[in-house]
């Protein structure tokens, strides 16, 4: 019903993603964010509530027919990078940028809203629009904050849905499976203490500095040789802090990182390991190590009817080739904490830039899309809802 009709807000979709591209806003401080979306809502005459999780807003749009309840998800939130691209509305924030494609998605969910409301005499059921903060806040998030807020209150839904922006994949087609699509993504810190003194007498000190060198060195085992090479698992230490001068030892350093997994064993055997490892390792040396693990976002996990429901779309929409089999991802989603609750979807809509010979990836302070792709997910995002609502039926 709604294929085709993602032109006729193509300009104004864009314009407003380019607007929020221009003024990026971090975790929990989407202020601006929230209220233009608020503006645009009550422009478009869509009802709407807020004061979930500070910033989140959900639209309300009641069809004319009975039917489910479908809540569509958009993330607001942007990350602390750097912009390094030349286009003509690039970051005025300083320090922060929409490095993840949130801008587009807020846009898109704005206007396939549009859609829907504008086609409401047709539509069956309710569908709700979820504008949500801080999906970038990991392990903590946004999405379970909406929910302890009452965001489903008043409307439970049946099933949810949500997309995002994905440069491996060419513009015109989508990403879909049921099953997991997003991975594990948790975090964890290692406090390392030894004993500090002068860089020219070691032997009256406990270097942390090589403990921690000697940790980063054996927690790559973790995977390589005590995870089944069957299971997929990533554990990676993205920062390193310690020391104060070039000629004194350091008495503590602190490493924080990541897990990345699919299956809850395979985690709970990581956590095990990488405690076991942290505290040998800093004794065996003299020294002392203290892991701190913070389980994260859940793995995203798309209910096989709901898979099918976004695929069938997709097909009827664009053809086969619209569709192309996809792989999952160890990347971590929010949304993954909606899908532990409420059954639905999580797919990918394709973005890749033709002119670039390497995609930029998500995170990139030259991340960018091609905008070609906004109708797209406009359309998508809508007749996902109007199909769902109606109860797969078409």
């Amino acid at each position: 019903m709604f294929i085709g009709l993602g032109e006729s807000i193509k300009e104004e979709t864009i314009a407003f993603r380019r607007e929020l591209h221009e003024n990026p806003e971090l975790s929990h401080e989407e202020s601006r964010t929230s209220r233009r979306v608020q503006e645009e809502l009550e422009k478009a005459g869509i009802p709407f509530q807020t004061g979930f999780a500070e910033h989140g807003v959900l639209g309300i749009i009641s069809g004319a027919h009975p039917g489910k309840t479908i809540a569509l998800r958009a993330d607001m939130d942007a990350l602390p990078i750097v912009e390094q691209n030349e286009h003509e509305f690039v970051s005025k924030t300083k320090g922060a940028m929409h490095a993840c494609g949130h801008d587009a998605h807020t846009a898109m969910l704005l206007g396939a809203g549009k859609l829907l409301y504008a086609n409401r005499e047709s539509l069956s059921g309710t569908i709700l629009l979820v504008f949500q903060p801080a999906e970038e806040n990991a392990p903590v998030g946004g999405a379970q904050a909406m929910m302890d807020d009452g965001v489903f209150a008043d409307y439970v839904p049946d099933e949810t849905y949500a997309q995002h922006v994905w440069p491996d994949l060419p513009v015109g087609t989508f990403g879909v499976r049921p099953g997991t699509m997003m991975g594990n993504s948790d975090r964890f810190e290692i406090r390392v203490t030894g004993a500090s003194g002068h860089a020219s007498m070691p032997h009256q000190t406990t270097d942390a500095v090589v403990i921690a060198a000697q940790l980063i060195n054996a927690l790559q085992t973790i995977v390589s040789r005590s995870t089944d090479p069957l299971k997929s698992a990533v554990v990676t230490v993205g920062t390193i802090n310690g020391g104060s001068r070039y000629n004194v030892i350091a008495e503590e350093v602190v490493l924080e990182g990541t897990v990345r997994t699919y299956e809850a064993d395979v985690k709970n055997s990581i956590k095990k390991r990488m405690e076991a490892i942290t505290t040998q390792t800093a004794e065996m040396l003299g020294g002392t190590a203290e892991l701190t693990y913070h389980d994260g976002y859940p793995a995203t996990r798309n209910t096989e009817e709901s898979a099918a429901l976004v695929a069938e779309a997709v097909r009827d929409a664009y053809g086969e080739e619209a569709q192309p089999e996809i792989l999952p991802s160890m990347g971590g989603e929010d949304f993954g904490r909606f899908l532990e609750t409420y059954p639905g979807a999580y797919y990918w809509l394709g973005t890749a830039i033709p002119s670039r010979t390497v995609q930029k990836p998500l995170h990139d302070p030259q991340f960018d899309i091609d905008e070609r792709a906004i109708p797209y997910g406009v359309e998508m995002l809508a007749e996902t809802a109007y199909r769902a609502a109606k109860g797969g039926d078409v």
